[in-house]
């Protein structure tokens, strides 16, 4: 803009200076003088005086013009440089507020929505997004604020009942004399019981994932992965399932809690819906975990949806399994809570092998 702008003005006074330069009113017939302004005159040429006024004036004009374009030209390069770097000084004075916005919205997280940008100076147009901001702020930190105050409240108040109903059925079990039926009816109780015991479980672990990591450290996912085999030994044993691992050294920061729920969700599909063939564990750099299992066909059109809470690809399990739908939606919750992301397909043969990626 100021280069165009410039260009404008320097035709504007090029035309207004050359309409001011005198014109000469004929076209000199001699040559034009040395610069020295000395007129040399051959013994065979006659040159009148009104001649010689005539080659001065249009000399003078052109060196005019010509001094005038060059002049102009460098100071308008001149002053386009000098222009572009104090246009780009402004321009970073003006949205320094904008980075830092930037920078405070990349510093957010679940445990540090206290913090504000508290931008100083006139009342514009950045106050007034950095003012929008600390404002979306803390209504987010009340919101938080509740969905923790919440999730502390509906672990006590719903985990007690639960285990008071099932320290009640389990002494009517144990009451000798009980007719098969009734008996029956408390078993039934019992299973009903564990998983809602299993189904308020993975909502306040999936609530909580949401949250985000309150307390991160650097953790060993491979001595996590082999803990968890390691409890679930007498289990695969059960079911026939042979595991093979690969466990690699990876350090994640994580917190080890939500860390080992992830690999034992993961492991828990694996075993709950195999067919008695195996599991192939695996930690490296990237993807950070893998888990395969043998097992039923999956269809590529319902992979995705596995990841949703209370979907399970066999409905007809739900009367017998302690399955609420909820394992793979909290892996990916737990994923996302890590800056990773959890991904699905199915395995070749039957069963799926599930990819968890962190940073």
């Amino acid at each position: 803009m100021l280069l165009g702008s410039g260009a404008l003005l320097l035709g504007v006074n090029y035309l207004l200076v050359r309409g001011a330069l005198p014109v000469p009113t004929e076209p000199p017939s001699a040559s034009p003088p040395p610069q020295t302004g000395a007129v040399q005159v051959s013994p065979d040429t006659a040159v009148t005086g009104s001649q010689v006024q005539e080659v001065n004036v249009g000399q003078y004009r052109a060196d005019v013009l010509n001094t005038l374009l060059v002049q102009s030209g460098v100071a308008l390069a001149a002053s386009a440089v000098i222009a572009l770097l104090l246009g780009r000084l402004a321009a970073a004075g003006m949205l320094r507020p904008v980075h830092e916005v930037v920078a405070t919205a990349r510093r957010l997280g679940a445990d540090d929505l206290h913090r504000r940008i508290g931008l100083r100076g006139p009342k514009d147009e950045l106050t007034e997004l950095a003012d929008t901001f600390d404002q979306m702020l803390g209504r987010l930190e009340r919101s938080f604020d509740s969905q923790r105050r919440f999730v502390a409240n509906a672990s006590h108040e719903l985990r007690t009942p639960l285990a008071t109903q099932r320290t009640l059925v389990e002494v009517a079990l144990s009451r000798p004399g009980e007719n098969a039926p009734l008996r029956e009816l408390c078993e039934r109780l019992l299973v009903m019981n564990a998983r809602s015991e299993a189904l308020i479980e993975g909502l306040l672990v999936l609530a909580g994932s949401d949250r985000g990591l309150e307390r991160p450290e650097d953790v060993r996912l491979d001595q996590v992965v082999a803990r968890v085999l390691a409890a679930h030994a007498r289990q695969l044993a059960t079911a026939g399932i042979a595991v093979r691992s690969s466990l690699a050294p990876r350090v994640v920061r994580s917190e080890p809690v939500l860390l080992e729920q992830l690999v034992t969700n993961l492991v828990d599909n694996a075993i709950k819906y195999n067919d008695g063939g195996e599991i192939v564990v695996r930690v490296d750099a990237s993807p950070a975990l893998e888990i395969a299992n043998t097992g039923p066909e999956v269809p590529p059109d319902r992979v995705q949806s596995l990841f949703e809470p209370f979907v399970q690809l066999r409905r007809e399990r739900l009367a017998t399994s302690q399955g609420v739908g909820l394992g793979l939606s909290i892996v990916a919750s737990i994923a996302r809570a890590h800056g990773g992301a959890a991904r699905a397909t199915p395995r070749s043969g039957g069963g799926l092998v599930v990819a968890v990626t962190l940073p």
